[in-house]
């Protein structure tokens, strides 16, 4: 997988480091030695970040044309008309196979090429307006953390960005990979796209408070009734209480959360096990293989078997 990320003076070194962190950490944990990032401008230059750090061994454009992923990790924040040149590389990029990925303000050049027409997109909240304003033709989503059509990728702004990017391993190299990435990192392993952008309270951490640990108790027990009604009495709140302060405090409702969890733990146990699928959908909670298989192709776009075939044996151990 070879990765081109455009750098640009005043880019601030979080953006850019979102996928090269990400990405580098595929190779580093021996996932798949060859995915490699390469950061360009727009002539090679050194450009100079946000922060004031100067950039160097940068390469020119010319590296896009053999890119199978081209990343726009962010925009200035004025928002200026995308070059030319840039336009260009994007639509060629997209004419040839390769994923185009904007993060975050990156949205914005991505749309501009036009290969987001008649689609749907994200990008940071407060920018959304302006977004939905330049490009009418682009459904513009202020309420996603990241939106995914397979050919391109777009993403809310700054810590979403390493959702996108996980969420990008987890699609070619399976959940087991992604989740060895998110625990180096120290990051939540999954977050769903559709998860809300901004939240209240900050998403609690495992046993912080009491949707904290009743989170963790349901990650636990991913076999038993997860109800809403069971998982209140846990907190010791009446469902309604329940579902308004875990929305407000994750960004999803219980049961939406609930089915994701599920979900994630069958693609790692389909990884690297070998167990029925019946015994998957059973470990998972699901009540029968039918609505497991239903829920599962719905979410991956693809069966259980065929996901199992294509990611089984990239990570070790169950």
């Amino acid at each position: 997988m070879r990765i081109a990320v455009r750098a640009f003076d005043g880019i601030t070194t979080f953006h850019l480091s979102a996928p090269l962190l990400t990405f580098g950490e595929v190779g580093r944990q021996g996932l798949d030695e060859d995915w490699s990032c390469t950061v360009f401008s727009a002539d090679g230059s050194p450009v100079r970040s946000a922060e004031g750090v100067l950039l160097d061994g940068l390469v020119d454009p010319g590296i896009v044309e053999a890119a199978d992923m081209l990343i726009l990790p962010s925009w200035p924040t004025d928002l200026p008309e995308p070059e030319e040149w840039m336009l260009a590389e994007i639509r060629a990029a997209h004419a040839r196979g390769a994923t185009v990925v904007g993060l975050c303000l990156g949205a914005f050049p991505v749309a501009a090429s036009g290969v987001l027409d008649g689609r749907t997109a994200a990008t940071h909240w407060a920018a959304a307006d302006r977004f939905a304003e330049e490009f009418p033709a682009v459904d513009v989503r202020d309420d996603a953390l990241y939106v995914d059509h397979g050919d391109v990728l777009t993403s809310a702004g700054t810590a979403s960005a390493l959702d996108a990017c996980l969420h990008l391993v987890r699609e070619r190299l399976g959940a087991a990979a992604a989740s060895t990435v998110a625990r180096h990192l120290v990051i939540a392993p999954h977050r769903d796209g559709d998860q809300a952008q901004y939240i209240h309270r900050p998403i609690p951490a495992p046993g912080d408070g009491p949707i904290g640990r009743t989170a963790s108790w349901a990650l636990a027990h991913l076999d038993e009734d997860l109800s809403v009604e069971e998982l209140a009495a846990r907190s010791r709140m009446s469902p309604r209480q329940f579902s308004r302060r875990f929305r407000q405090e994750v960004g999803a409702s219980p049961a939406r959360w609930v089915l994701a969890r599920r979900l994630d733990e069958a693609c790692r146990l389909l990884e690297v096990t070998d167990w029925s699928v019946e015994r998957v959908a059973r470990t998972c909670g699901f009540a029968s293989a039918v609505t497991f298989r239903q829920n599962f192709v719905a979410r991956c776009s693809t069966t259980p078997t065929s996901y199992r075939r294509r990611f089984a044996g990239l990570i070790d151990g169950p």
